[in-house]
């Protein structure tokens, strides 16, 4: 890795910008949206998986004999219930779950064009003397 020291003309160059309370505001918001896309980014991972399990299981569940019973999740229980019921509730599952994965993506959309608006203004007050590379 190679590291260097600032010679002094840059160091004297770098001109210093006075932190207002309104700048550190910001930077504190941008922070807090940053944790809050980290976790949205973690619930969308959970949620696709989900739906992945979901998919998979309906596959399954098509090789499957129409008089046959099929244990389902409910809770921490499985109950036996008819193919064609399993397959309507897994049916309502997936949507369920489409539609909680389009309201995380909006409010990530959300939260990343908040984060963009922040770092066009706070780059334009410190520049190159502040990092908001996330």
């Amino acid at each position: 890795m190679n590291r260097r020291m600032l010679t002094k003309e840059d160091e004297a160059a770098g001109d210093e910008v006075e932190v207002r309370r309104e700048d550190q505001d910001k930077i504190n918001k941008f922070s807090r949206l940053h944790q809050r896309e980290l976790n949205l980014e973690e619930e969308l991972k959970v949620k696709h998986k989900e739906k992945e399990e979901l998919d998979d299981i309906s596959m399954e569940l098509e090789l499957a004999d129409e008089d046959d019973t099929v244990p389902y999740k409910i809770g921490d229980a499985f109950f036996h219930v008819p193919l064609p019921q399993a397959q309507e509730m897994l049916t309502s599952s997936t949507s369920q779950i489409e539609e909680e994965v389009s309201v995380l993506e909006d409010k990530l959309s959300t939260v990343k064009d908040e984060m963009t608006q922040l770092k066009v203004e706070l780059y334009a007050r410190f520049g190159r003397s502040i990092n908001l590379e996330t």
